[in-house]
Formats: structure tokens, C-alpha cells, sequence
């Protein structure tokens, strides 16, 4: 983004202000958040920013509090020691409230890097041969893209998606064909000693083409049933995610079965390939890509291809699954949240609080809107969307540009480009400036408004209703 944002002040009306190194992070049930002031985006660049350094800047940098915390800063440690609470082995505890760790967040931004490298090697070009693919073979794509040595990956396989949707009679008919929306890669010898465990990583971009825009709008609810033998009907997803995530193109030039049916193979490859290695499987998407990413995270829990033997005994080994989602939709329902959760399932949800998308679906029935008065649960409690996760709160906008709110390439320079210095504000510009971020803030009033007028008819058709 070339443009300056200009970002609601959300603290106490003091004359001195802290500009954070990062937003606070709280729980999704807890809408408290920290705002980042007069933070400019920079135009995207031809080459990511540097990698995340190996070890934590020290106490002068960055202030910690609570005993956690501070002992970490005390001592600093390195990702390799760490890795284990950075990927959500604590639910993040100390990391993320009251400031988001260094190292977290160069994991975020690294993670959001990335999933950028999917929309930059996305051919939109109708004349070329690879429209509506990837632009470069999956040996150099990321190197191809600008990213120094890979980025540490080596990617190991592309993956493809077919909705099952149906375009209105005279537009175009190719709906179901399949689209590149991704890749799986695995960490390289020298990325995983410095990650201290061998990563898998599955990519997804958000939405692009026709057929997936209407996939996002199929909201009713519908049961997963990834597992056969213990189907769990009252674990429901949206229906257009679900369908995106299992349908089927035997016709693609490049697809071998459903997206679900690539990735899971693809997964259990590397993972028997490397099961004599410490592993984490870590699954990053934006905005529809989020939730393929989740829905992925939760089918490899409830299967068990995140365990594999572990020669001692003849136990098992449990792969941590991590999901960092950016900009992303509610996936479920409460049931699927809690299934999550038992299957330790962990996801870190990068949101801005300007995106109506991650709002969305269940505008009106949600968290909210399941049990009245914390006592009464109401009768259409089970078709209530929930959020998954703990929650990652930015806060920006760019008047004049309704899109940056969602922009991928927004959340990274977001998270890029705040400071951690203490600058003392004016009383009169706070409000000033308070004023100014209401003001645009209404800008987006009507657009949500119409989007829940949407979202409540096909909740009620859902419920018959």
C-alpha cells in the first residue's frame, strides 16, 4: 500500500501515548485492542523483508511484563529453544498480551510472507498458458518471487481446488474447474536448525476467481464428517469452505482428487519421510485460504496423521498443528470450536478490526447471539458461527480505500512498520485525531449493514425459517 493509514487511538485519554511495537492480542471472546497511529505502508516490495533474527532483541528494545515474560527477556532465547510456545503450545500465554513478543511477531510476519508469495505467483493473465495458475515450477518458485534462499522452504507440491458451485444461466460455465490455491513445502536442512524442528507448511491464498467469491457466500452450515468411523453431525462448517476443501475436478490438467485429497497425501508423505525428526505442521492462509487452513488443521487432528510411531515402546509421537490465519471468516460452529480444542488444534488469528470479512459469516447469529443472558441457550444456538482462537487485533484503515482493510500486504507492513518508541501526543490531537478515525470509520457502516441484511436471509433460509 503507497498510502498513509491513519489508525483509531483506543487507550485511556492521556497526554502521553505509547505506540506499541505490536497491537495487544487478547482472546476473540474480549474485543480489547491497542492501536497503531499514523502508520505508513509502504509499496510492496520486489524482495521480502530481511528473516526474522536468530535470537530476541534485548530488554532496552522491548519492555515485558508478568514473570514469563520476563524471564524470557532476561535470558534471550532463540527460536530453536522457543518454538514450542511461539506455535501456540501454551495458547500463547505471555506472547501476546500485554505486547506481542519479537519473535512471534517476526513468525507472523514470516508466515504472512509466505501466503503473500501465493497472490505474486498467481497468473491472472488470460493470455497465458498458465492462467489461473502458478506462474513459475514449484523447484523455484519462491526463489523466483525475490525470497532469499527460498525462504528457508523447499516447495514440494502445488495444490488445486474445484468448488461445486453453479454460475447463474449465461455466465460463464467453467465454475468447477480447478485452480492453483497453493503449495506445501518443508523446511530446508539449514532452516530447520535454526527453526529447531523440521517445518511443514501448507499455503493458501484467499479468494480470487468467480466461483470461489460464491463459495464464500454458501453460509448454511453443514456437518464435516471427515472421519468415517466417528462422523460427529453436530460438527458443522460452512458449506461453500467444505465444498471448496472436498470437491473433486477429475478433469484438471494438474489435479489428482480434491484439494483435501492432495494435501493429505502430500502430508502424510513428508511426515513418514521425516518422522525420525522432531516436526510441525503449520498452516497459514488469508482471508478464504484461513479457513481451507483451518478446515485442514481440524482433518488431520480428528484422523491422526499429525502421530506417527515413535519406536519407544510402541507409542506415539504428536506433531504440533498450528494454523496462523490472517484476515480470516468464522469456519463453524461451537461444536466444531470445541473439537478443535480437544484435538489441540491451535490457531492465531491475525484480524483488523476495520475488516467486515472477519466478521463474517454469522453477521448477526454468532458468539453473541447462542445463550441469552449467559444462562438460556436460544433455539438456534447450533447454527451460530464461532471464531476459533486467540486473536491477534490491528487496527488500521486508509480513507478513500474501502479494499485496504482486507489487504494482505496491509496486515504485513501493519505489523512491519510500528515502532516501539514512547511519543507524548497533545490532548487536543488525541481527540482530534479521534474524531477523524469516527468519521472515516462511518465510511463502512452501509457496507456492513448490507452484507448482514445478506448473511441473516440465508441464516433463516438455513433454518427454515
Amino acid at each position: 500500500m503507497a498510502a498513509a493509514a491513519a489508525a483509531k487511538l483506543a487507550v485511556a485519554p492521556t497526554p502521553t501515548r505509547h505506540r506499541a511495537c505490536a497491537p495487544l492480542a487478547v482472546s476473540s471472546a474480549t474485543p480489547v485492542t491497542i492501536s497503531l497511529s499514523t502508520v505508513t505502508h509502504k509499496k510492496e516490495l520486489s524482495t521480502p523483508p530481511p528473516a526474522p533474527p536468530s535470537s530476541m532483541p534485548t530488554t532496552k528494545e522491548v519492555v515485558a511484563s508478568g514473570g514469563r515474560a520476563e524471564a524470557m527477556m532476561a535470558t534471550p532465547p532463540s527460536l530453536a529453544r522457543m518454538w514450542r510456545e511461539v506455535h501456540g503450545a501454551d495458547d500463547w500465554r505471555g506472547l501476546v498480551d500485554p505486547q506481542l513478543h519479537p519473535l512471534l511477531r517476526a513468525e507472523i510476519v514470516r508466515y504472512g510472507e509466505l501466503v503473500a508469495a501465493c497472490y505474486r505467483a498467481f497468473d491472472l493473465d488470460p493470455r497465458s498458458k498458465r492462467y489461473l495458475n502458478c506462474k513459475h515450477g514449484k523447484r523455484h518458485m519462491l526463489q523466483a518471487l525475490g525470497m532469499d534462499n527460498s525462504a528457508g522452504y523447499v516447495v514440494t507440491k502445488y495444490i488445486y481446488a474445484a468448488p461445486d458451485v453453479t454460475f447463474p444461466i449465461g455466465s460463464c460455465s467453467s465454475s468447477k474447474k480447478s485452480r492453483w490455491i497453493g503449495y506445501v513445502a518443508v523446511a530446508s536442512d539449514m532452516e530447520t536448525a535454526r527453526l529447531g524442528r523440521r517445518d511443514i507448511l501448507v499455503s493458501f491464498r484467499g479468494t480470487v476467481t468467480g466461483s470461489e467469491w460464491l463459495a464464500n457466500f454458501m453460509s448454511a452450515l453443514a456437518p464435516a464428517r471427515f472421519d468415517p468411523t466417528d462422523p460427529r453431525p453436530d460438527v458443522r462448517v460452512e458449506s461453500g469452505f467444505l465444498s471448496l476443501y472436498t470437491s473433486d475436478d477429475a478433469s484438471g490438467k494438474f489435479t489428482t482428487g480434491s484439494c483435501r485429497n492432495q494435501l493429505l497425501s502430500e502430508i502424510s508423505r513428508l511426515v513418514a519421510e521425516h518422522k525420525s525428526e522432531e516436526m510441525s505442521i503449520t498452516l497459514a492462509g488469508h482471508s478464504m485460504g484461513s479457513s481451507l487452513a483451518l478446515l485442514l488443521g481440524y482433518d488431520l487432528a480428528e484422523l491422526g496423521l499429525n502421530t506417527y510411531p515413535n519406536g519407544n515402546g510402541g507409542g506415539t509421537s504428536t506433531i504440533p498443528v498450528t494454523v496462523f490465519s490472517f484476515a480470516g471468516p468464522r469456519v463453524g460452529n461451537l461444536e466444531f470450536k470445541n473439537r478443535c480444542g480437544e484435538l489441540g488444534v491451535k490457531v492465531l488469528r491475525v484480524v483488523n478490526v476495520n475488516d467486515p470479512v472477519t466478521k463474517m459469516p454469522g453477521v448477526l447469529f454468532n458468539e453473541s447471539a447462542r445463550v441469552l443472558a449467559g444462562r438460556y441457550e436460544m433455539p438456534w444456538s447450533k447454527a451460530c458461527y464461532v471464531h476459533i482462537g486467540v486473536e491477534v487485533a490491528l487496527d488500521f484503515f486508509k480513507a478513500g480505500d474501502i479494499a485496504c482493510v482486507h489487504d494482505l500486504q496491509a496486515y504485513i507492513d501493519q505489523l512491519l512498520t510500528c515502532t516501539d518508541d514512547i511519543t507524548t501526543v497533545p490532548s487536543r490531537l488525541i481527540v482530534e485525531e479521534e474524531g477523524m478515525s469516527r468519521r472515516v470509520a462511518s465510511m463502512f457502516e452501509s457496507w456492513r449493514w448490507q452484507m448482514a441484511a445478506i448473511r441473516a436471509g440465508e441464516l433463516m433460509q438455513a433454518l427454515g425459517i
